[in-house]
């Protein structure tokens, strides 16, 4: 124990960190244990260099921007709905795709204590969890094609231990629990403003999931890539936890990137005010990206294909994507690049005090899904309507609150039982 506390004090002071044992002799010796294992866990060399480079804005002027073409689902005939659909439900019935729901957060911004998928929604005639809704979405589709769907889901070190324990009390919703797996994503380590590591309690540092760009390397850590390899899975569809109308199996969208020659794809939703505070889809130097809100002008949102009403850059990302295991491949050892979040944190004190601030004091750093596909040339890009697809829960205050998503998705199960 001794060697690695001095091998910890080294490190802490080459990267200026050592605060972090402020209270080293004030914890119990399994405390001490516990964080002289994470310090010597953390990347100090990695996180270092995020906070410094994070302050550097990109810088566009040098990138060519372009749009990346869509195609409008609405706007589809019959009879390509018919073919596009046909193609997607053989892969569906020959049992070649797998699903992927990333559910590593938790319910904070909704008041909520726990897992996100494990949040509560008040609808008609029972309550429903958002994991139950995803369930029996999936379910729904596994027995209209007679197969069952391998489903994996994406947890984080926070909540992984909770959401299993959910799926077991709810009998994994029904869902035959050998076909669902857990996979956890990485973490990183919150720095303040001032470029130090807080911590969470006197003998733990903070540390927070590093966003769902993780995805790739995580299912590569835990096997999943390979498991399904052998299983002959060919396409993956990815979605977030918290978008109640998701559809987690749709044949059309993957019968279009299949006719397209598409090894990735992704749904969006039309951008109604020009400078709404949403990303879009673009094309950065040729690749398929995301330009941020701050780099959209009202002249570049207002854009528009001569003579049409078809807007150039008003295709926003909805979290919902098909990737071909061989895409997956190629951007699985890849690190993607961080974004960082500015974030309200508590933290333990010089006192030894837990002190809830009162503004955002920490920054986190993510990295994105949409960030792999600019290792690709190019990705099929199919606008959806809003109303049928696209009902997250994001907190409260926003037009993403729980009774929208209740509103919208009791709405859409009437229409849909009224069709058939």
């Amino acid at each position: 124990m001794e060697d690695k506390l001095k091998n910890v004090k080294s490190i802490l002071k080459k990267y200026n960190q050592e605060h972090l044992l402020n209270f080293y002799d004030e914890i119990s010796n399994e405390e001490k244990e516990i964080l002289i294992n994470q310090l010597l866990n953390i990347d100090f060399e990695k996180i270092t260099k995020l906070y410094i480079n994070s302050n550097k804005n990109e810088n566009l002027s040098n990138t060519v921007i372009s749009p990346l073409p869509h195609i409008e689902k609405d706007k589809l005939t019959k009879e390509d709905l018919s073919y596009y659909t046909k193609l997607g439900e053989a892969i569906i019935k020959n049992n070649q795709i797998a699903i992927v729901t990333m559910a590593g957060g938790q319910g904070t911004r909704l008041g909520y204590k726990g897992p996100k998928g494990t949040y509560m929604l008040n609808l008609k005639p029972i309550k429903k969890s958002l994991f139950q809704i995803i369930a029996e979405n999936i379910i729904e589709t596994n027995n209209k094609y007679h197969t069952i769907i391998p489903w994996y889901i994406m947890t984080s070190e926070e909540n992984d231990k909770q959401t299993e324990e959910f799926f077991k009390l709810n009998n994994f919703f029904g869902y035959p629990k050998e076909k669902v797996k857990f996979f956890k994503q990485s973490k990183l380590p919150l720095i303040n403003t001032d470029g130090k590591l807080i911590l969470q309690e006197p003998y733990l540092v903070k540390e927070a999931s590093n966003g769902n760009g993780n995805v790739f390397n995580s299912m590569q850590k835990s096997g999943i890539i390979d498991e399904l390899e052998n299983q002959q899975i060919k396409w993956i569809s990815f979605g977030g936890i918290d978008n109640v109308l998701l559809k987690n199996l749709d044949p059309l969208f993957l019968g279009l990137v299949i006719c397209n020659n598409m090894e990735i794809g992704s749904k969006s939703i039309f951008k109604k005010e020009p400078l709404e505070k949403t990303a879009v889809y673009c094309k950065k130097d040729g690749k398929p990206s995301i330009l941020d809100y701050d780099d959209i002008t009202l002249e570049l949102s207002e854009s528009k294909i001569v003579n049409t009403d078809t807007y150039l850059y008003r295709e926003a990302n909805m979290l919902s994507h098909i990737m071909s295991i061989e895409a997956i491949k190629k951007v699985k050892d890849i690190e993607l690049k961080y974004h960082r979040a500015f974030k309200k944190n508590a933290f333990v004190n010089f006192e030894g005090v837990k002190q809830v601030p009162d503004k955002p004091n920490t920054f986190k750093f993510e990295n994105f899904i949409f960030d792999a596909f600019s290792y690709f040339d190019d990705m099929l890009l199919l606008r959806v309507n809003e109303n049928e697809e696209f009902a997250p829960i994001k907190d409260f205050v926003s037009i993403y609150n729980p009774d929208t998503a209740i509103e919208k998705y009791e709405n859409y199960r009437i229409a849909k039982e009224s069709s058939i």
